[in-house]
């Protein structure tokens, strides 16, 4: 019985299973942004359900944010100091942001849509 605890604790420990705490996820991959006046590049980002990943924000000139409050997203930068967040989208559709810190004239044209698919991975299950 000893070599099976032992055995469960190995397979937790080499990455098998989580040692980062329930239901988190480490990021398969970083989509970084870069913001200048007055837009994002890119303006837009297409994730999965359910897929973990490290969102980047890179200020190219003065203060920006991006916000995209139905995902949560609230990421403040300054040229110099990027800002990052784990995003775990949960809902399927078309989100939309935009600058949340006024940076000049051409504040309002800067928006952003984060595109969230269905993940092939893990279907939905058939309906009845």
């Amino acid at each position: 019985m000893r070599w099976v605890n032992a055995l469960v604790i190995l397979f937790v420990l080499t990455g098998t299973g989580s040692v980062h705490g329930k239901g988190k996820q480490e990021p398969a991959r970083t989509i970084e942004v870069h913001v200048k006046r007055f837009a994002f590049s890119p303006n837009e980002i297409t994730l999965k359900k359910g897929e973990t990943v490290d969102l980047k924000l890179v200020s190219e000139d003065v203060n920006h944010s991006l916000v995209v409050e139905e995902l949560d997203i609230k990421l403040e930068t300054s040229k110099g100091h990027p800002a990052d967040m784990a995003l775990t989208p949960q809902t399927v559709g078309d989100f939309h942001g935009q600058c949340g810190t006024f940076c000049g004239n051409g504040h309002g044209t800067m928006t952003f849509t984060v595109h969230v698919q269905e993940n092939d991975a893990n279907p939905a299950p058939p309906s009845r």
